[in-house]
């Protein structure tokens, strides 16, 4: 990860300061690195590395077992091991075999605390090495390597800072803004001494709060606060003063680091102990600017100018708020960013953009989710004090050949609300599910209770699990008898809840005044499964558009699909098998850009099997095929059940996972694609009774959410139509995020969908 020369610099200053020696460069055992090498899209599988004396090498397989791998997953991070596999499925990795013959009990919190033959002992070939498959929940409280609170020496930390609020009205608002500035060194909380404090220390001290920008304090009125404070014989804080331990010395920032441990920190004075850490000063106070996301709903609105920059800079496919892929608007096209020389400076520099504080931390390699289109930017250079990132140094995305398994991604630092503690889980099998118990206010005063589940459903469930901080929400339970919650918390206390899917909180939603459930209390109460993942849908405009055609199809060859109910309703009415009906067919192709899997929703007992086609339908209804006039009334539609879902291409190096034949599992594999081709039955809108004019053709893919995904907006297509009673043309085909969605099909593929051909 590139570091600013002054963030470099920090770190050489920062152990002399301290009066500590610089860390050693060699690792000792119990810090031996490991990573897995495999699928981008996938951090949570691949070929299990270990870094020793500098070099990257493999692990053999002989006797590694399931033990072995749940130590390495948790080594890296994750919560368990799913399973592990040998002979080098993940590839032959490169370099020495480091380690051969491990053993593990699996209570060990290091690989290298197991048995081995010792370093480079072994007796296999590269033929032999192990991969691991982790489950891809992470601890909680997980830190990777580029969280930047991480460049503190050893032994000694500048993990959190915080606002201790002075003012009544500091003390009242929620987050807190203003107010004294606190940081937690070697686990104590102590004060900073406002002697040499600047604006660009409150800058970072704000960006790591999670606010965008800071604003000066009037340090006249803090000043009498403080010397009154000073005058009274009893105050508490008066003897707290005169003790070292309760300062930091002094903080020397440029205002572009993103966390505090990058700056220059004295704790105490050069001349030693004897000196008093703060003589004659006070402590800092630092007052904050909320995000949009943040403000109340008060506040005065954003001038214009401001929001249009803030549309030129998204991110998607975040489990939480304020963490995503990084993508940007150039020539009317969203697309992604680079992760070449990508680093927290940049990262910061975005998270600024949007309303958040400074990039906690930047993720390179596709960690959430590769995107799909053109990649606009690569070798983004940031000084750290950029209004927008179109104002770094940046080449374009095509000038150094990234692909999307090089999206960066980031996350923002993000102001506690206080919304996590006012929801909470009970009953689940495992942390992140169980019955959903909220907290509001009845007659003023705080209550612990349940959800009544009547209209509760997926938009409400992801809410929930972003307030929870669980991430994604996979089911929205509406039975919840067999979870037991807490016995003082039994009432039904919210009901009626709306979600538009974008709010903080479930408080923030629509619900009822008087609680009203009508089915009362006991099974019927809300609960949620939660989830760091989730699928991501996006369909392929460019090929819809140009696989358009019309069909009069004889009904003698529409039995089934009028079985299947994929033509008007006016067919009911004809003289079958004479006559025909007009088709709009066309190519479909549909990518899964998220992080798992996209799986139906319904277990295989579950499935229904159609004679008539032969095929078992896993959804319901996938897609809905709708043909609207230009002020959106509907004239034609169409639906598309599931007839399988299944993985039709991957990109080089990603094997498919789910296939139909022989009643095989079905889904989506994370970055690969299912095509349904303009020849298969009901993937078309029965146009028979529509005339000529102009129409918009809109296409809805999981129109009733009935699988989670990180993103619902990308779900919707619409283009122009055209049809003149002879011919049909589509034009103007976009997404709901406006992906033009290259592809990767080989020259065959391509003439044959192109070409219509059967």
């Amino acid at each position: 990860m590139a570091r600013s020369p002054a963030a470099t610099l920090s770190l050489f200053l920062l152990p002399l300061l301290l009066g500590q020696p610089s860390p050693s460069r060699p690792q000792s055992l119990g810090t031996t690195k490991l990573r897995l090498v495999g699928p981008e899209s996938r951090p949570e599988e691949g070929r299990l590395e270990v870094l020793h004396q500098g070099q990257w090498g493999t692990v053999c397989d002989d006797n590694f077992a399931i033990q072995e791998a749940t130590v390495a997953c948790r080594q890296l991070g994750f919560d368990a091991a799913v399973t592990w596999a040998h002979s080098a499925k993940y590839g032959q990795g490169k370099g020495p075999i480091w380690l051969d013959n491990v053993r593990c009990v699996g209570t060990e919190s290091s690989l290298d605390q197991c048995g081995s033959n010792g370093w480079g002992v072994n007796d296999c070939s590269h033929s032999e090495d192990v991969g691991v498959i982790c489950h891809p929940r992470r601890h909680r409280g997980y830190v990777s390597e580029t969280v930047s609170n991480a460049l503190a020496p050893q032994g000694r930390r500048l993990e959190e800072v915080r606002l201790k609020p002075i003012l009544a009205s500091a003390k009242k608002h929620s987050p807190v803004m203003e107010g004294a500035v606190e940081v937690n060194y070697e686990g104590h909380w102590r004060q900073v001494c406002d002697q040499g404090w600047t604006m660009n220390n409150s800058r970072v001290v704000c960006g790591m709060l999670g606010f965008p920008s800071e604003v000066p304090v009037d340090s006249h009125y803090y000043r009498k606060l403080w010397d009154l404070k000073m005058r009274d014989p009893k105050s508490r804080l008066k003897s707290l003063t005169n003790k070292n331990s309760f300062w930091i010395h002094q903080v020397t920032c440029l205002g572009t680091e993103p966390h505090i441990a990058n700056c220059q920190v004295q704790v105490a004075p050069a001349r030693g102990k004897l000196q008093p850490a703060c003589p004659g000063g006070m402590h800092a106070v630092v007052s904050c600017v909320a995000g949009p996301h943040f403000r109340p709903q008060k506040a005065k609105p954003q001038r214009k100018g401001s929001q249009a920059e803030e549309l030129r800079v998204r991110l998607r496919s975040g489990a939480r708020l304020g963490e995503g892929r990084v993508e940007v608007l150039v020539n009317r096209q969203w697309g992604t960013v680079c992760d070449h020389r990508w680093n927290l400076i940049s990262a910061s520099v975005v998270c600024r953009q949007l309303g958040f504080g400074s990039a906690h931390e930047a993720l390179f390699g596709a960690r959430l989710g590769q995107g799909l289109g053109p990649i606009h930017l690569s070798e983004v250079r940031c000084r750290g004090y950029e209004r927008t990132l179109s104002d770094c140094a940046a080449l374009e995305g095509s000038q150094n050949g990234c692909q999307h398994e090089n999206d960066a991604a980031v996350r923002c630092n993000v102001p506690n609300m206080g919304f996590q503690n006012q929801v909470r889980l009970a009953g689940g099998r495992i942390p992140e599910e169980g019955l959903l118990e909220v907290q509001v206010e009845v007659n003023g005063v705080p209550r612990w209770g349940t959800v009544c589940s009547e209209n509760w459903g997926l938009t409400e469930a992801m809410v929930a699990c972003r307030q929870l901080g669980l991430g994604f929400a996979i089911h929205a339970h509406k039975e919840t008898w067999y979870w037991s919650g807490m016995q003082r918390a039994q009432e039904v206390v919210m009901s009626g809840v709306r979600c538009l899917g974008t709010e903080l909180a479930l408080q923030q939603c629509q619900r009822h005044g008087p609680v009203h459930c009508s089915h009362g209390d006991g099974r019927f109460l809300a609960g949620v499964s939660c989830m760091d993942s989730a699928p991501d849908l996006v369909m392929n405009t460019q090929l819809v558009q140009e696989t358009a055609y019309l069909e009069d199809r004889p009904l003698s060859q529409l039995y089934c699909a009028h079985e299947e109910n994929c033509l008007s309703k006016s067919a009911d009415h004809m003289d079958w098998p004479y006559g025909y009906r007009r088709l709009l067919r066309f190519s479909t192709q549909i990518y899964n850009l998220g992080r798992t899997d996209f799986r139906p929703k319904a277990g295989r007992e579950s499935w229904v099997w159609h004679q008539c086609h032969r095929h078992y339908h896993s959804i319901e209804v996938f897609t809905h095929y709708d043909l609207l006039t230009l002020n959106g009334s509907k004239v034609a539609e169409g639906h598309k059940a599931s007839f399988c879902l299944e993985d039709t291409n991957c990109p080089t190096g990603l094997q498919r996972r789910y296939a139909c034949a022989n009643f095989g599992e079905q889904g989506v594999t994370v970055g690969c694609w299912d095509t349904y081709r303009h020849d298969i039955d009901c993937q078309w809108v029965d146009i028979t009774d529509v005339g000529p004019g102009n129409y918009i053709f809109q296409v809805i893919v999981n129109p009733h959410y009935e699988v989670a995904e990180s993103d619902f907006s990308n779900n919707m297509m619409q283009c122009r139509c055209k049809y003149d009673g002879h011919r049909v043309w589509l034009h103007n085909c976009q997404t709901g995020n406006s992906y033009p969605a290259n592809a990767e099909l080989s020259l065959e593929q391509e003439q044959r969908l192109r070409n219509n051909l059967i």
